[in-house]
């Protein structure tokens, strides 16, 4: 089900079914059109917001914060649709919040990408309405993972100085305002202590680096990385081999680093306290900036306030990996589809529909349909990997869905009589499910 909620001078509420969601939830809505008031924000913004089935409070929000200008705009509107990222967001009874702003051609980015622009305001708002038409109040108070790209990072750097007590993690991909604030470019904000204990990784394009438009973001990224851990700060540092300023396949390992930031920081459920935990230094590996092999903390023979973090053996394993390669592998197969359906229609095809979860490890590309046991199609026949892997979701430059969403539906149309049918999942690396469960079509 998807809950639409326009705010402008009178509130509406709009309730209907999205024929392309691709995953059971609901999806919630909140537009908000830009400000003429003194520190409101001076471009519109859309919200949108999925929230797992069967889940009856939720303990976090998994916030996928697009960069600068429309392009990237327009990619964030699908952030909260993204099958891999809902994964994450299941596993810790979380929602997922892709925001959308309304920037045209000329508007500066910092009109949104600095908080105190209004920005952080209506991100607040937002979720205190969200909190209401969801029946769900914890989502005004439950804490948050950042990931931000180019701008969205700039914003969740910012965002890690007003709201340190809310933050789980940060993922910053080619972008932070850091560098900006310490020329002068924006006001210095004051750092406060906590921030300092949030767990960050630094993640821009190994060609950034050098490069006349995008070098600032592998400067910015370095300097803030060896600043913070020069303060303590777990933070760390993984550069993509692959890339320049696009997404790439760092989600591979984005994925495994808030994994592991959740669990060990996510407030138990029904706390009062919503502060995250404490980190847990005690499983942490460290590694030389720039080099491709992390070792535990206790066998590291450099200083530690020099090296890269990383919070626990899994994550260093698939840092290692990333940092040489720019992905991660993956061994283990996906989980099977669920609830797949033939249906007989008018004109005598058969309609087979499914749906599916995505496989933590490597995300979904592909899906096989069978017809009496033996293969029928691909579903897509060619799954597209402009940014990144071939994916059933395309990936776009901003680590979204491409447009238009794909449906999980195939149409027979050679079906004749009676069949039998059952669904494979593929995922990212090409790992196939178990089949789903046959279903005869009489």
């Amino acid at each position: 089900m998807r809950i639409t909620i326009q705010f402008s001078i009178s509130a509406m509420l709009v309730l209907g079914l999205a024929a392309s969601t691709p995953a059971a939830g609901r999806y919630l809505e909140a537009a908000y059109p830009a400000s003429s008031e003194s520190g409101g924000l001076k471009m519109g913004v859309t919200y949108t917001l999925w929230i797992p089935d069967g889940i009856k409070k939720i303990r976090g929000i998994i916030v996928h914060q697009h960069g600068c200008g429309v392009g990237a705009c327009k990619g964030g509107a699908t952030a909260a649709y993204d099958l891999h990222w809902q994964a994450l967001a299941k596993k810790w009874e979380c929602a997922l919040l892709g925001p959308s702003y309304h920037q045209e051609e000329k508007q500066d980015c910092r009109l949104w990408c600095d908080p105190r622009n209004g920005s952080r305001a209506t991100f607040l708002k937002a979720l205190r309405d969200f909190a209401k038409q969801a029946k769900h109040p914890e989502i005004a108070t439950v804490p948050w993972c950042l990931w931000g790209h180019s701008g969205g990072g700039f914003w969740a750097s910012l965002m890690q100085t007003s709201d340190p007590e809310r933050i789980v993690a940060i993922w910053f991909r080619s972008g932070t305002a850091f560098a900006t604030w310490e020329k002068g470019g924006i006001a210095r904000p004051t750092i406060p202590a906590a921030a300092y204990s949030i767990p960050i990784m630094l993640n821009p394009g190994g060609k950034e680096k050098g490069d006349k438009r995008f070098n600032g973001a592998w400067t910015g990224s370095l300097a803030m990385f060896t600043a913070y851990r020069a303060k303590g700060a777990p933070a760390g540092f993984a550069p993509d081999p692959r890339t320049s300023h696009e997404c790439g396949d760092s989600r591979y390992l984005a994925i495994p680093f808030f994994d592991a930031c959740l669990e060990m920081r996510l407030p138990d459920l029904n706390a009062k306290d919503q502060t995250p935990k404490p980190v847990n230094a005690k499983d942490a590996w460290l590694a030389l900036p720039l080099s491709k092999e992390a070792k535990p903390q206790g066998a590291y023979a450099g200083k530690p306030q020099e090296a890269v973090w990383l919070p626990n053996a899994k994550v260093a394993k698939a840092w290692s990996e990333y940092v040489n390669t720019g992905a991660v592998s993956d061994t283990t197969p996906p989980p099977a589809p669920l609830w797949v359906k033939a249906t007989r229609k008018a004109d005598r095809s058969v309609e087979i529909t499914w749906d599916a979860e995505a496989d933590f490890e490597s995300g979904l590309r592909t899906f096989i349909i069978q017809r009496d046991g033996k293969d029928l199609i691909q579903v897509p026949k060619k799954p597209a990997g402009r940014f990144g892997r071939p994916l059933f979701q395309a990936m776009s430059y901003h680590d979204t869905p491409e447009r238009p969403l794909p449906v999980m539906r195939f149409i027979d149309q050679a079906a004749g009589s009676r069949h039998e049918y059952r669904v494979i999942a593929v995922n990212g690396v090409g790992l196939k499910s178990v089949p789903a469960k046959a279903f005869s079509l009489e």
